[in-house]
């Protein structure tokens, strides 16, 4: 009986043990990834950049490559400051689903009643006449489901036809005193789509923006400082850095003539005054990374709770209903989202989150696995191609 009792308790520890085997990264095999920044940077692809990778709340992989800007021969440090653009969108959204969980509003309520203004837009039948198409009524009104979703039926500017072209004129292209007035901007033009109709890429959270400061009764650049930055010791993120080093931003970069050269404009470390939630942000891979930590761990980081985990979780479900164009994902509050690995043609888990931003800023969070990676550089233009290497080369380090 003894014998069969220590039979048994050792073959419970090996079935557990071949269950749950244990994960971890090789290290050999993330230079691979090394190899191919350096790779890219030899061929004049991009300047230089930054990566991390983060496994189960420790850093295993922190590293920077070349040079933040070519025309100084600056190295690129480890915490350089990016523009991070649309990885902007992410950290707004969490913003206002902290304001959700308050009670202000719920995803289903219509726009209007909070900003009556969107009773009255209207929808161009043809986006390719731009403004001047005949236009139709609503069929519906937008929910802020809509605007959380892209699919309210605005437009970001981005898409080849003359309602974006406009559109893209009007938003950015023009002096604007704060956020309030570039929205005030978005809808006095028709949408491109019937809200609830068509996943479009859009301008919908600078609308956002301008709900966080209506139900919260702060600018959303304290709201964040104060609710998310802070919290989180996110110390070197935000719409303007002024302790920050201006040499330590990495300059945004071209290809002129067949040469990387820094672009002509650069956005400064200080004095911006759009509060953004379409773009805007500057951060670095440690604060993004924490950032993405938070999420992972279902609302909590530092002690800090900011959202609960059952509003992670809706987060990350479907709630563009089937509309998100990419196979093999859908799209969240905030994120893409993995439901189907193979129709992804990636590597990756289901649950995976990601987004990334114009100057291609790179980051994914896969929450089964507690893994965090990121891939920093600043080029135009943008390229999903990073992303698609990211995900090749952190995952083929995983091993059991």
């Amino acid at each position: 009986m003894k014998k069969t009792f220590v039979l048994i308790i050792l073959l419970t520890g090996f079935i557990s043990s071949f269950a749950q085997p244990v994960v971890e990264f090789s290290q050999s095999r993330l230079e691979r990834l090394a190899g191919f920044v350096e790779d890219e940077i030899s061929n004049q692809k991009i300047p230089g950049a930054v990566t991390m990778v983060v496994h189960n709340g420790k850093l295993i992989h922190h590293e920077a490559y070349g040079l933040s800007n070519v025309n100084t021969e600056r190295a690129m440090a480890k915490d350089d400051v990016f523009y991070i653009q649309s990885m902007t969108k992410p950290i707004i959204t969490t913003a206002f689903m902290m304001l959700y969980e308050e009670g202000h509003f719920l995803l289903t309520d219509r726009v209007s009643k909070y900003l009556p203004e969107f009773k009255n837009l209207k929808v161009v039948v043809n986006p390719e006449e731009g403004v001047e198409s005949e236009l139709v009524e609503l069929q519906r009104e937008i929910t802020i489901r809509d605007l959380l979703t892209h699919t309210a039926g605005f437009s970001h500017g981005l898409g080849p036809t003359e309602l974006d072209k406009q559109v893209f004129e009007a938003q950015y292209l023009q002096e604007h005193p704060n956020i309030q007035s570039r929205v005030n901007n978005l809808m006095s033009m028709p949408l491109f789509s019937q809200p609830g109709k068509q996943w479009y890429y859009s301008a919908s959270p600078d609308v956002i923006s301008v709900l966080i400061e209506f139900f919260s009764g702060k600018s959303t650049a304290d709201f964040l400082r104060e609710r998310i930055f802070e919290p989180l010791e996110m110390n070197q993120t935000g719409y303007n850095l002024p302790g920050v080093d201006p040499r330590r931003r990495a300059a945004m970069h071209q290809v002129v003539d067949g040469k990387l050269v820094p672009g002509e404009y650069q956005t400064n470390l200080e004095g911006n005054k759009i509060w953004s939630g379409v773009n805007g942000l500057f951060s670095t891979a440690s604060d993004y990374a924490a950032f993405c930590q938070m999420i992972i761990n279902g609302g909590t980081l530092n002690d800090h709770t900011l959202l609960s985990p059952k509003t992670v979780e809706l987060m990350l479900g479907d709630h563009a209903l089937g509309l998100f164009p990419s196979p093999g994902e859908h799209f969240g509050l905030g994120f893409a989202v993995v439901n189907d690995v193979a129709k992804t043609a990636k590597p990756g888990t289901i649950g995976l989150a990601y987004w990334s931003g114009a100057y291609n800023t790179h980051f994914f969070l896969d929450p089964k696995e507690n893994i965090i990676a990121i891939f920093f550089t600043q080029t135009d233009p943008y390229t999903s191609f990073y992303h698609q290497k990211l995900r090749q080369l952190v995952y083929q380090a995983l091993i059991y």
